[in-house]
């Protein structure tokens, strides 16, 4: 099976020749499409550095939310299968290799995503959010997809600001796909490294949530609040809480304007 490793990258400078260093060597057969939104750093000048050495590289120019981009990305992909993964994280060796198996068992396979850098933000869990039995929180820093699967329901939705890939996850398991987690399929995905970063990343997470509230309906049911409290009570995950819920009613707010 050819699988298609879809990249959305903009400034990745620092971050692509350590990712790419990590999919070159992957189990072939794979394309790798790298998906450029307007940077200015020597992001691109990188990207056809590598694809001058490895003909199964592709590079585009493509702009828009992460969900658009991505759906460039598949348009453009001749795969059997669409990996996603982003600019900023590294695969672990078998991590294709993984993804195949996990094709053979069901229709979407997610990895284990492992958080580097900055210590104090390296342990804080998803806030899981389930639905018929699946876990729909898989990031898509570490998600494949059957692209017959993917194409049923029409990929991303571009409107969302964050929270694109748990809205793809929710539409392909109410269509009946199934979701297989595969624990080896690893990809090491680094944190933001300083606060300011990390308080828009919760913002914009807080954000997206509300924004799944708004397209599918009430989704609390689907929480495991007092799980995750008993679980995941330090400091920065009630603070990462606290901006989250801040960019939820933010949302309901600007929503609410816009009617």
């Amino acid at each position: 099976m050819l699988i298609s490793i879809i990249i959305t990258v903009r400034n990745e400078e620092r971050n692509l020749p350590n990712l790419l260093d990590s999919l070159v060597t992957q189990e072939q057969p794979l394309e790798i499409l790298i998906v450029d939104s307007a940077s200015e750093d020597r992001t691109v000048e990188i990207a056809r550095s590598y694809a001058k050495d490895h003909d199964f590289i592709r590079i585009f120019e493509h702009g828009g939310t992460r969900g658009e981009s991505r759906n460039f990305g598949a348009k453009m992909a001749k795969g059997e299968a669409l990996a996603f993964i982003d600019g900023d994280c590294i695969a672990h060796h078998v991590w294709i290799a993984e993804m195949r198996k996990g094709l053979e068992e069901g229709d979407i396979v997610a990895g284990k995503t492992i958080n580097i850098g900055n210590k104090a933000f390296e342990d804080l869990d998803r806030v899981e959010l389930y639905y018929k039995g699946f876990d729909l929180t898989f990031p898509s820093c570490n998600l494949t997809y059957k692209k017959e699967v993917f194409d049923k329901i029409d990929g991303f939705d571009s409107w969302f600001r964050t929270a694109e890939d748990i809205d793809l996850n929710y539409r392909a398991v109410d269509k009946g796909a199934k979701l297989i987690y595969k624990e080896h399929a690893m990809v090491y995905h680094r944190t933001r490294s300083n606060l300011l970063g990390f308080f828009k990343q919760a913002f914009w997470n807080g954000f997206g949530r509300k924004q799944l509230t708004l397209k599918h309906g009430r989704l609390w049911k689907s929480y495991r609040p007092v799980e995750m409290l008993k679980a995941h009570m330090t400091f920065w995950y009630v603070t990462r809480l606290g901006i989250a819920l801040l960019g939820y009613f933010t949302c309901k707010v600007f929503s609410r304007k816009n009617k």
